[in-house]
């Protein structure tokens, strides 16, 4: 049966006491309404239509994409007016309606949802809660089958103690939504049309309300505040870790770990305390990482080691490589194999060949550089001058003298050598050393200067 999915977005969200959008907020580095969206794609719907209303524009800008339609709630009167604003464009047998600050849905829970509708049944995701104080109450009868919803705020005292909530998320026969939404009342407590009163609208029509619990709680848990917002944070990175130990990585302490993107991994990983993984990470079988590392959209090949307090983005470590403690490795970073790069090393858009070594306090920015090449502390590739970028290349078994400065464009043959301190500005063939600094000089009897007496 084809398939509509409605999101709602359009509220303010003046809890968040922000300027952005609610549904803007990000869980792991994504948008709520991001998170929502891409489950939703996973769907296979025919259409996306998205709800917007505060900062409209704003939601529009950050998440337009061709599969989604866009609809404007220019005045939030409550849930059943938005999801009529989106009714023209719905056409499909089966419509989903989500939330866009409802960001853990499982895609699991949502597919056995939509297996549970059809011309006479729709479904409803429904949850058990210990305290489900502000959630609309779902009214059985004595067969349990379910009658009504009642929102928290027109419930009665008795209606109240009922344990089981209603989550919002709900699924219908598209044939039968138009007609349900124009006969939707604002006599309320709230005086908005509810989208919960649909349910009794069915029932009355003969229909069957199925329903279905999420495998979690936390699955269905808005957020209208900070304060619930960190709580789907750390929800979602016990997941992200709980997943990623079951592929066989070993956390030092899971609760310090954060997954920001997506990551592949294989086996034998380990990943020690307050690491921090972003965008796309691929991480192959035996690689280790230190703790305080943040690995932005990298590769890191079998065997690579990560030391303590390094910041990789855009960079890839061969098999067996090696960068840190304290490295940094920006975009177009390619270390070969079992190269290595150690403390207060900045490396950007350069590549190391097999071998290849900075052992600690050195830049390398747009250069080549051979296999087994030793570059000393202090080195710095002089790749900018003010208006152009120029790369340096440096052949295989070239050994770079501590403190010394390359002037780009400029190219190193292999087996070259360069003395300590010396600033290189021609090209320098192979097997050849290049002194590039000032002659020292010697003053005998040299006092050094004394304090002035106050």
């Amino acid at each position: 049966m084809s398939l509509d999915i409605v999101i709602l977005a359009a509220g303010q969200g003046t809890r968040m006491r922000s300027a952005l959008p609610k549904v803007l907020h990000p869980v792991a580095g994504k948008s709520m309404l991001g998170h929502v969206i891409d489950t939703a794609r996973e769907l296979k719907p025919q259409a996306i239509h998205v709800v917007i209303g505060h900062g409209a524009e704003r939601v529009r800008e950050r998440l337009s994409a061709d599969d989604l339609n866009f609809v404007v709630q220019a005045e939030q009167l409550g849930t059943g007016h938005a999801v009529a604003q989106a009714l023209p464009s719905i056409t499909a047998e089966r419509v989903l309606i989500l939330y866009g600050d409802v960001p853990l849905i499982e895609l699991a829970t949502l597919e056995r949802l939509l297996q549970r509708v059809s011309v006479d049944q729709l479904a409803l995701l429904t949850v058990k809660l210990t305290d489900p104080t502000g959630y609309g109450r779902i009214v059985r009868d004595e067969q349990g089958v379910v009658q009504a919803i009642i929102e928290h705020k027109d419930a009665t005292p008795e209606q109240r103690l009922i344990a089981e909530g209603n989550t919002g998320i709900l699924a219908v026969p598209g044939a039968r939504l138009g007609d349900w939404l124009g006969r939707l009342s604002n006599s309320n407590a709230q005086g908005e049309y509810y989208l919960t009163d649909v349910i009794a609208m069915a029932v009355s029509d003969g229909l069957v309300v199925a329903t279905e619990l999420p495998l979690h709680a936390m699955e269905v848990q808005g957020a209208n505040d900070r304060i619930q917002l960190s709580e789907l944070e750390r929800h979602y990175q016990q997941r992200a870790a709980h997943r990623l130990m079951a592929q066989g990585v070993t956390l030092r302490d899971p609760a310090r770990f954060d997954l920001r993107g997506e990551v592949t991994v294989g086996r034998d990983v380990l990943i020690d305390v307050n690491v921090i993984l972003e965008g796309k990470v691929v991480i192959e079988d035996g690689v280790e990482i230190g703790p305080n590392c943040v690995i932005i959209n990298s590769t890191l090949r079998r065997g690579a080691v990560v030391k303590a307090n390094s910041h990789l983005d855009g960079a890839e470590l061969g098999e067996g490589a090696d960068c840190g403690p304290f490295a940094r490795l920006r975009p177009g970073a390619l270390l070969g194999e079992k190269a290595h790069v150690g403390n207060f090393v900045e490396v950007k858009n350069t590549r190391m060949g097999e071998g290849a070594k900075a052992g600690h306090l050195a830049y390398l920015g747009d250069a080549e550089i051979g296999a087994r090449t030793n570059i000393g502390a202090g080195t710095i590739t002089c790749n900018y001058d003010g208006a152009n970028k120029s790369r340096t290349v440096m052949g295989e078994d070239v050994f770079i003298g501590s403190n010394s400065s390359l002037v780009a464009p400029v190219s190193l043959g292999d087996g070259a050598t360069t003395g300590a301190g010396s600033v290189i500005t021609a090209d320098v063939p192979a097997g050849t050393l290049a002194l590039g600094r000032a002659r020292q000089a010697l003053i005998q009897g040299w006092q050094r200067p004394q304090k002035r007496p106050k």
